[in-house]
Parts: structure tokens; sequence; C-alpha cells
């Protein structure tokens, strides 16, 4: 399996209190996969290191969430061969820690929908 990549980013909005990532495939043939969520990520200008592990508490304290295919921490991208998918990585700037029973990306959306105070992402393609 292919290890999570490197991010980075920096100007964290003033009353942050946690940072959420989220990276996902608009392309997939089924709809919408969502290949990592990372959240309750310190409100630092800073990064996630490649390679982080599939563990529910990462190294820094933020804690990920579930993949579409059911499984806590990165999946990489796979679209079919033949064909190019955009990958949208989305990084929101929350007003407070989430608290969540599940962390699935429904609760994550749910969440963002009344707690975010800004955002941001960036776009990349893979191809098979």
């Amino acid at each position: 399996m292919m290890a999570s990549p490197q991010v980075g980013w920096s100007g964290i909005p003033d009353g942050t209190k946690s940072l959420v990532l989220i990276l996902e495939d608009p392309d997939a043939p089924d709809g919408v996969y969502t290949h990592w969520i990372v959240y309750n990520i310190p409100p630092l200008d800073g990064e996630l290191a490649q390679g982080q592990a599939n563990a529910k508490v990462l190294s820094n304290g933020a804690q990920q969430g579930e993949s579409s295919n059911g499984f806590r921490g990165y999946y990489p991208p796979c679209p079919p061969i033949g064909s190019t998918h955009r990958y949208i990585f989305r990084l929101y700037a929350l007003d407070r820690y989430l608290t969540l029973p599940t962390a699935d990306r429904a609760a994550i959306d749910q969440a963002l929908a009344s707690q975010t105070i800004a955002k941001t992402g960036f776009i990349t393609t893979f191809s098979r």
C-alpha cells in the first residue's frame, strides 16, 4: 500500500481550535470516494508528514476518521486503468475541538457545517 502524502499548510486564522483534512475523489465510479479524514489537527502552521500510520490517534494528537472503505486512515488513489481522476485535498479551520462518537464522513460533514471558520484546498490528478 502507498504511504500517505506529506501535506503542509500555513496562515491559520485567529480563533482556530482545530483543523480537519479531507482527501476525496469526486470521479470515483460509485460517487465521491473519501480517501482520508484527519481531524483535531493542532491549529498551528505545519504539516502531516508522509507515511502516517493507519491509527486512530497520530503522534501530534490528531485523529483519523474512516475512509469510504470503512477503515481508519489513508487509503491510496486507485482509479480504473486508463483513466485519470481528480483528488481534492480540503483543509478546514474549526472554532472547536471535535468530540465524535464515530468519525465517518457523515459525522465530519455535519460538524463542518456549523463549526468551520475558514477553508482552503487544492486539486491534483492521478492516472493508472
